[in-house]
């Protein structure tokens, strides 16, 4: 019954521990264990799997009527990334925790969470008897807002734009275009302040604009992303074959490995990759149209959303059709958070889907019933 919703996301974590292994067996000697990388890669995979299969045994009211304090927990979490000495700092931003044996990315829960709190409170009693500007400050503005200030402290601006994206597309869904496009002007306006205002955010945007301009500077990676798509042409240039191989390619492993594949596999490849998540947006978009209740209809839409919306914004991204913005691959790039938080959010998606296939059945069963009691009349009446 959930063949294609959990085949398509298995396809796609093998394509990227492909790829992983490609990128790390020539290098790779941790703990002198060449396949430490992709040996750590599939653990995660596991253990994403297992969440799917415990999300699958609850309820989707049993996640709504916990939503808020999943939601409290995750924002919880993301608070504590900026104290010093719980948060890690990597490249200048706390963005990670310190969990025994792997770092954790709280930001990652908090899109597993966001979606569900958001499903809850976009279809309370209360929101919506609101008028529409009421509804939109509380909970899209206040939700947004709530995450935002922790994210930006990081400084994480990819996530605050992801986060904001996800509430306003749940928001429109039920309840209309007018308030949610003034947002995205002021957001808009607010994302070119911030770039202004921040020296490293106007280099990234530099890089993004003329990478040429400094290509052994702020414009190297980028210019590296598209020379590994040059390099792949059309059928690539072969697995192990890459000159990613040698580590030309920062990040090769996590916000770089679409332009590795491209490189390895070609455009046919990286077609490959882009069309299995059109396929499996397809099926998904199912689960949303059948959903029997508001609740699970939004709830649906936000879960898909929490995964598409990151690959638009990494492959737009590494493509040069917008600044870098950190945001992984879901699925392929190497990483625990977010393949633990992926598959959940599988685990959710199909729960909703076999709470519709069950009340299909049962509507179905009892149409049967009573045309089977209608015949019985009918086929009564005639022997009278």
């Amino acid at each position: 019954m959930f063949i294609i919703e959990i085949i398509i996301p298995l396809i796609l974590s093998g394509c990227g521990m492909i790829m992983i292994s490609s990128l790390s067996l020539r290098n790779s000697m941790a703990a002198g264990n060449p396949f430490a990388h992709p040996l750590r890669q599939f653990q995660f995979i596991g253990v994403g799997v297992t969440f799917m299969f415990v999300c699958m045994l609850f309820s989707s009211e049993k996640f709504r009527k916990h939503s808020s304090k999943l939601f409290l927990i995750s924002w919880i979490l993301l608070l504590l990334t900026l104290i010093p000495g719980i948060g890690i700092k990597v490249g200048g931003a706390r963005r990670w925790l310190a969990l025994p044996g792997f770092r954790f990315q709280p930001l990652e829960f908090v899109l597993f969470t966001l979606p569900i709190f958001m499903a809850k409170r976009l279809n309370e009693d209360e929101v919506n008897l609101r008028s529409d500007l009421h509804s939109f400050l509380s909970p899209t503005l206040t939700t947004i807002f709530m995450l935002a200030v922790p994210l930006m402290f990081q400084p994480n601006l990819g996530g605050t734009i992801l986060v904001a994206a996800i509430c306003f597309v749940m928001h429109i869904e039920r309840r209309g275009w007018k308030y949610p496009l003034i947002g995205v002007i002021f957001g808009a306006a607010a994302v070119v302040f911030l770039i202004l205002i921040a020296p490293y955010r106007m280099r990234r945007f530099y890089a993004f604009w003329d990478p040429w301009d400094d290509p052994m500077g702020r414009g190297f990676q980028i210019i590296q992303g598209l020379v590994a798509f040059a390099n792949g042409s059309v059928t690539g240039v072969g697995i192990g074959k890459g000159l990613q191989e040698e580590r030309y390619l920062p990040e090769a492993e996590t916000d770089y490995i679409f332009p590795a594949i491209g490189e390895e596999f070609g455009l046919l490849g990286t077609m490959f990759l882009i069309s299995l998540y059109a396929v499996w947006t397809w099926k998904v978009y199912y689960i949303y149209k059948n959903a029997k209740n508001k609740f699970t209809k939004s709830l649906a839409l936000g879960l898909t959303a929490s995964v598409i919306f990151p690959m638009f914004v990494n492959v737009a991204g590494v493509t040069k059709l917008m600044p870098l913005t950190g945001i992984p691959m879901p699925f392929i790039s190497a990483g625990g958070s977010s393949m633990l938080f992926m598959w959940a959010k599988i685990g959710l998606l199909m729960t909703i889907k076999a709470e519709n296939k069950a009340i299909n059945d049962k509507q179905e069963a009892k149409k049967k019933t009573k045309a089977k009691v209608k015949k019985e009349k009918e086929k009564k009446h005639e022997l009278e």
